[in-house]
């Protein structure tokens, strides 16, 4: 017997068809001698549709407000779940986040998980009951509901799996596993059975949808094993345990495996970047931090960095990439501070996109961002920018060119499958 926590998205539990599916899912797992827990998000758009709510009601609505309404999405799918599993029989009941309670640190629509009291779940799990959980959701000190930001769903479950020491954490989402890339973009990616805690957070990083960021780095702390899963299955599928998914798991569980032989795990892509050129910056100690300053002071992430050799009149050009959302803020910032900053002008393009190749192989072996420049290289692509990490290499090139490039790179690797993917 195993304790195991399923995780079902909006997408799952949109209507009430779905929640009788994963109702039989869930009662399936139970019925194979395991206990279970099951979180839940609110219904696909149910989310968007509280926010738009709040906004109505007052453009500068208070946080703690705006908790409390978000935090409804979740509350009416884990009692529809609760009362669906009840009609099949099973003994279930609905866990609100205060009823656990899961503490978060009171920063409300973006709470982090401080601690979760679980030892009455545990006792009524003992009791074969099955517990229902609404992600997202928390309790601050000041006994005010919080909410995690968005996706934060994910990270309830892994942090639930983590408090009642579950084997692991199953992720139901609306892909069966995570892939060597998007098979939209190309029919032959693989399903990759196996993905460490960092490439997965790489992956998640720099554009993979599968998981949110925040999940796998709790994930990793924790030690919990994550399994993704389509909850998009028949109703005679067999249980989780001998569903085809991607397990998460530590370096240590890979040894023996072959993880260093393959250079690359995956290709991730994301076009919500855009690039900020400001020229004529001076050269000189102190300019540089000037311009990421404020920009942290605004929450601003900067993620590629380019400052380009100082000319003969002691000023240079200083290239970043910030996420598109924050384009217009981050320009508006740095035109206030122009003055102390120094730069002549700012440069933004909006239509560009990040590629990133990211294995645990790369570690071990030379020559892997070579390959990604001559394949580049051979079509013509332009790299603008370069950013990397241990296991990762991600550059910047023009919007338009991002399906090309992630096809090139996923021969180049490698990594295409012998069959298309279903």
């Amino acid at each position: 017997m195993a304790r195991i926590v399923m995780k079902f998205g909006g997408t799952s539990m949109a209507g009430t068809e779905r929640i009788r599916r994963v109702a039989n899912i869930v009662r399936k797992q139970q019925a194979a001698g395991h206990q279970v827990a099951v979180v839940v998000s609110a219904m696909a758009g149910e989310t968007d549709r509280l926010v738009n709510f709040c906004r109505e009601a007052n453009p500068l609505y208070d946080p703690a407000e705006y908790d409390v309404v978000v935090a409804s999405g979740e509350q009416v799918t884990s009692g529809l779940l609760a009362l669906t599993l009840q009609a099949m029989g099973c003994k279930a009941r609905s866990w609100l986040g205060w009823q656990m309670p899961i503490h978060t640190a009171e920063a409300h629509a973006k709470a982090r998980i401080m601690d979760i009291d679980s030892a009455a779940l545990v006792e009524a799990m003992d009791g074969g009951e099955i517990a229902v959980i609404p992600g997202f959701q928390g309790l601050s000190a000041e006994n005010r509901v919080t909410t995690l930001g968005r996706g934060g769903s994910d990270t309830s479950a892994v942090a639930v799996a983590a408090a009642i020491g579950a084997d692991r954490c199953d992720i139901y989402t609306d892909v069966d596993g995570v892939y060597t890339t998007d098979p939209r973009i190309v029919a032959r990616a693989r399903k990759l059975k196996y993905v460490t805690y960092e490439e997965m957070l790489e992956l998640a990083s720099v554009g993979a949808k599968v998981l949110q960021t925040r999940s796998v780095s709790l994930a990793m702390k924790e030690g919990v094993r994550v399994q993704v899963l389509s909850s998009f299955i028949d109703e005679d599928a067999p249980p989780a345990d001998d569903l085809p998914g991607t397990m998460i798991v530590s370096d240590e569980e890979m040894e023996g495996s072959q993880m260093e032989s393959q250079l690359v795990t995956g290709i991730a892509h994301d076009k919500n970047e855009a690039r900020v050129v400001l020229t004529r910056v001076p050269d000189r100690p102190g300019a540089v931090s000037h311009i990421f300053g404020p920009l942290a002071e605004a929450a601003i992430n900067v993620d590629m960095i380019i400052q380009n050799v100082g000319r003969d009149k002691g000023e240079t050009d200083v290239t970043f990439t910030v996420p598109q959302a924050d384009l217009a803020r981050a320009q508006a910032l740095l035109e206030d501070k122009r003055d102390t900053i120094g730069f002549n002008r700012i440069i933004t393009d909006s239509k560009v996109a990040k590629i990133s190749v990211v294995g645990v192989g790369m570690r071990s072996h030379a020559g892997v961002a070579a390959t990604m420049f001559r394949a580049l290289a051979d079509r013509g692509i332009n790299v603008q920018a370069i950013s990397t990490s241990e296991i990762k290499i991600s550059v910047l090139i023009d919007e338009d060119e991002t399906e090309l490039a992630v096809r090139v790179l996923h021969t180049a690797y490698g990594l295409d499958s012998d069959e298309p993917a279903e």
